[in-house]
């Protein structure tokens, strides 16, 4: 399930690389994504028998990676260097100096107790991000920009990681992923009460995919598994 969040925008990175150009999508989101990844990659190496937390944010890490690649190389020329200047502080700067500080300072259990805290805090904010697209969706009755699928996953994901930290006794884990189950139940009630079926749905989307996009690129925001996501606003 953390596989299928990482691997989520795959089909909007797949129109990037169709039409060569990332348009107006940001990139902010998965440079924090990538951000949250390594993190939680360090927790699971550093803290016993939670190998399967960092070879999933492993995963993720690689993906993220490979979506902002793909946004340097097809960015616009006047975002390249911002995005490149965001990438050298919040992926490899503050991490690298983070890390090293907590490797090197700080004794093993405090170590795992302030990684975990990190993880807590990218992952709480990238949960909460699906919040405006909920209000979007009270707002307009309407659940257009809120996919079922995405809201399913969610919920899964955060779920199957909410057992795994209670049989783990692990709260690092369970506190952002308990409120991530909590927020896809609340996804997938606001589904139910306002999904209508709609005929012309085709044509709508039609005409929205030749209209110039200024939504935030990943579905959902900065969502996050136990890694934190995340996400922007949803679209469908």
């Amino acid at each position: 399930m953390s596989g299928l969040l990482y691997l989520s925008p795959l089909p909007t990175f797949w129109r990037i690389v169709k039409r060569r150009s990332t348009e107006e999508f940001e990139s902010l989101p998965y440079i924090c994504k990538l951000l949250n990844a390594y993190f939680w990659v360090y927790y699971g190496l550093i803290k016993p028998d939670s190998l399967l937390v960092a070879t999933v944010n492993m995963f993720g890490g690689v993906v993220e990676i490979v979506f902002l690649t793909i946004f340097l190389l097809l960015a616009p020329s006047r975002m390249k260097t911002r995005i490149a200047i965001l990438v050298a502080i919040l992926d490899v700067g503050f991490p690298a100096a983070a890390i090293l500080l907590a490797q090197f300072l700080l004794h093993e259990e405090v170590r795992i107790d302030v990684a975990g805290l990190l993880c807590v805090i990218f992952s709480m904010i990238a949960y909460a991000s699906p919040l405006s697209a909920m209000k979007t969706v009270v707002t307009t009755k309407s659940v257009e920009y809120m996919p079922f699928l995405l809201s399913f996953i969610f919920f899964v994901n955060g779920g199957v990681w909410t057992i795994y930290a209670l049989l783990t006794k692990d709260w690092f884990v369970g506190l952002p992923n308990g409120t991530g189950f909590l927020l896809g139940t609340a996804q997938l009630i606001l589904y139910a009460i306002y999904w209508k079926p709609n005929k012309s749905s085709k044509q709508v989307f039609d005409v929205l995919e030749d209209q110039p996009q200024h939504e935030p690129l990943i579905p959902g925001g900065l969502q996050s598994n136990h890694t934190g996501e995340v996400t922007s606003s949803y679209r469908s």
